[in-house]
């Protein structure tokens, strides 16, 4: 076994190390930096994090000399925090610190890492970050609102849930910044702004005020490798800012190998990976517990047996628990609220969020259930306040688990201490290594945990190195799509994909606006056009096509029937089966206001032709009727 990986271990299950062995470790980490390897000061770190996490164990003789090392390794914030056990008093001390204190946040000390790219940014400079979650990249963000270096910023996010994180943490500037979260806000002509927007809310915005500083976070999200769906709209919105405006910019991400070749020369940025961390993880195989051989019904019962009791052994620490679909992550939850229903685990104290759910929504809903539990279940379907609380109340220790899907993973930071991998795929496909890296990255948190906790349910994905590529950039014929092309500048364009680039530009300007705008597919815009020609030249009064109160029921049918015959197919799409029957949804939500009725409609058609409705599939229609109508 690895030198390294023996001593964290000894620390994590020693009860007490005497004075001897704790110099001894000292020196290793010594010798492991005097090598001046970046395999070898990680080694240093891991085993500096371990000794931060069982520090009551070590003779405090020592702590001077573990101070000393700590500093050299660039542990600033956790010197700060541990000031007084860590005997940091000297004068001398508090000089050498006050270099990693930040110019502009209060109280506030950055590791060595974080220093090198704050200073890169400070200075001007375009900055590519590739670290791990861990690292606090975030934090940067903050520094640059907080210098007022720049007028007007806009950050992009690729959830609404961690721009509401975002605005929540960044209100203190308020008096500052003008803060803008919608397409319907104005800027202010006469302070800063500070634009809060998805992709698709930037190309929305117009107009924009000269934009000098863009933030896309998650930056990896512009790769078309990824098969990320919003991966056009990310890239037409660097496109509408850095092109029209020459910003800087900050872009943010973790386990990146590298980005398209020549991007950082032309736009004068600097690639930054690291792999520093103020935080370790533990990895915990648990599936080598489980029988592969077996049916996958038999496997997927030994899963949900060796889950619950290892939930139960961490039913003091905050987990997260990594289901493939929304419906796997809802399954695992009731068959966990069962388990405890069983054994009589007691409730826990009832939460405002359960009291509402129990008024607006229903009691019999299970997720009202499993919070009174410490139990959650977080997806994209869920309405905004609900799933805003749940991660409140979860980072305050009010709920102990979550089972969540990729929307978790990649939009919310949580206070988790232990992560489960309960499933290795994400919807239908299997997880890459990229995406287990991203979801080992949710456990533990700098400041709060010194060491995370990942459960492997099932194998771990073989390491890969992961490129990103800049589609706009790149131009790659086989992979740049349409929709990207038509936003780049003519001077931009690579001759091998000229020609395609002046048909799709070949369009009337007015209509390239509009086209350019929406962001969606080129070719089904243009037979939309098309129809509505179609419409005005029979129909004189434009009655499907024009109103200025809420539409009939007709006028929705005819919008939804063009979107679905020209840019998606609704079939299918968790609930929705035809045109027909989400113009009747819509009609009867616009009327109303309420989607419980939507619910109720569900809930009926589920039930109508079940022979023998068990109080079992009484529970799962009317849940699922819950979770669809959210979804819907």
């Amino acid at each position: 076994m690895d030198k390294t990986i023996k001593i964290i271990l000894e620390i994590q299950n020693a009860k007490s190390i005497c004075f001897n062995r704790g110099f001894e470790i000292l020196l290793y980490c010594t010798q492991l930096l005097s090598q001046h390897s970046e395999e070898a000061e990680s080694d240093a770190r891991k085993i500096c994090i371990h000794v931060l996490d069982n520090w009551e164990k070590f003779d405090k003789n020592l702590s001077k000399i573990w101070a000393d090392l700590i500093e050299t390794l660039g542990f600033y914030p956790y010197i700060q925090k541990n000031s007084s056990d860590l005997k940091i008093m000297s004068f001398a001390d508090d000089v050498r610190m006050s270099y990693f204190r930040s110019e502009f946040l209060q109280d506030t000390y950055l590791h060595k890492e974080q220093k090198k790219i704050s200073n890169f940014l400070i200075q001007g400079k375009n900055v590519v970050a590739s670290a791990p979650t861990s690292f606090g990249k975030s934090l940067l963000i903050e520094e640059i609102i907080a210098s007022k270096k720049y007028k007007n910023i806009v950050i992009i996010q690729p959830t609404l849930a961690l721009l509401d994180e975002t605005r929540m943490k960044l209100r203190k500037y308020k008096d500052d910044y003008k803060i803008v979260v919608r397409t319907s806000q104005r800027y202010s002509e006469n302070k800063r702004n500070l634009f809060l927007l998805t992709a698709e809310r930037v190309m929305e915005y117009e107009p924009l005020p000269k934009i000098d500083f863009l933030i896309i976070d998650e930056f990896y999200k512009l790769s078309l490798k990824r098969n990320d769906e919003r991966a056009d709209i990310l890239n037409n919105a660097f496109l509408k800012i850095v092109n029209n405006f020459h910003s800087k910019f900050y872009f943010l991400g973790p386990n990146i190998d590298g980005i398209t070749s020549d991007f950082a020369e032309k736009y004068n940025a600097i690639f930054y990976k690291s792999d520093f961390s103020l935080v370790d993880c533990n990895v915990i195989d648990k599936s080598n517990s489980i029988d592969w051989n077996n049916s996958n019904k038999k496997i997927d019962q030994d899963k949900c047996k060796l889950l619950c009791s290892l939930l139960d052994k961490l039913q003091n620490e905050q987990t997260l628990i990594y289901c493939s679909t929304p419906a796997r992550a809802r399954r695992m939850a009731k068959i966990y609220l069962e388990h405890l229903q069983n054994i009589e685990r007691k409730k826990g104290r009832k939460l405002p969020l359960v009291e509402w759910i129990d008024k607006n929504i229903s009691s019999e809903w299970s997720l009202s259930k499993e919070l009174q539990y410490g139990i959650a279940v977080h997806d994209g379907s869920l309405q905004k306040h609900i799933g805003t609380s749940i991660i409140k109340y979860f980072n305050a220790g009010n709920l102990n688990c979550i089972f969540c899907t990729s929307t978790i993973i990649e939009g919310v930071n949580t206070s988790a201490k232990n992560v489960i991998l309960f499933d290795e795929k994400k919807g239908s496909k299997y997880i890459d290594f990229f995406d287990y890296s991203n979801i080992k990255g949710r456990s533990g948190r700098m400041m709060e945990h010194y060491v995370g906790r990942i459960f492997n349910f099932c194998h771990i994905p073989k390491q890969e190195s992961v490129i990103i590529d800049i589609p706009f950039y790149e131009q790659n014929p086989k992979t740049i799509t349409d929709e990207i092309l038509i936003n780049i500048e003519k001077e931009d364009v690579k001759c091998e994909v000229r020609d395609r680039y002046d048909m799709v530009t070949a369009i009337p300007k007015n209509l390239l606006y509009i086209i350019k705008k929406n962001g969606v597919s080129i070719a089904g815009q243009i037979r939309i056009y098309n129809e509505l020609l179609k419409t005005i030249e029979v129909d004189k009064n434009l009655k499907n096509i024009q109103w200025s109160q809420l539409p009939t029921w007709n006028q929705m049918e005819y919008i939804l029937k063009l979107a679905e015959n020209n840019l998606f197919d609704f079939q299918h799409k968790r609930g929705v089966f035809s045109v027909r029957q989400l113009t009747r949804f819509l009609n009867m939500y616009t009327r109303k206001k309420n989607i419980m009725d939507i619910v109720e409609d569900i809930f009926d058609s589920k039930n109508k032709n079940v022979k023998k409705l068990t109080k079992e599939r009484k529970q799962k229609n009317f849940d699922e009727a819950i979770e669809t109508a959210f979804h819907i």
